[in-house]
């Protein structure tokens, strides 16, 4: 029995050609699309390094090192304040002792 003796067959070869070229203008569209969005994302890559070159940032490292940096400095600053009011105090009380032995002043 050949395909041209049954209509209801040849219908159906016919349908899937159909359905066979649109899966390929389908594929073909989808290829297209996603080559197109690769160059969209490779050039709003290149405009936001230049972008972000021209801004003069500092890098992750340079930025955690500089933290590290203030974060010690800190520290110290948080020492020093702790010495300089130890001092102040043994300061006063030198004072009030110096004070207290002197003789009164005539007069």
């Amino acid at each position: 029995m050949a395909p041209s003796a049954d209509p209801g067959n040849v219908k159906m070869q016919t349908q899937n050609r159909f359905l066979d070229d649109m899966a390929k203008v389908a594929a073909s569209a989808l290829g297209g699309v996603t080559t197109m969005r690769h160059e969209i994302e490779g050039r709003l890559r290149e405009q936001f390094s230049r972008l972000l070159s021209g801004m003069e940032l500092v890098s992750r490292d340079e930025f955690n090192a500089v933290k590290a940096m203030a974060a010690e400095a800190r520290l110290e600053q948080e020492r020093l304040r702790q010495r300089l009011a130890q001092l102040e105090a043994e300061l006063a009380d030198a004072r009030r002792t110096t004070l207290r032995d002197e003789p009164p002043a005539a007069g």
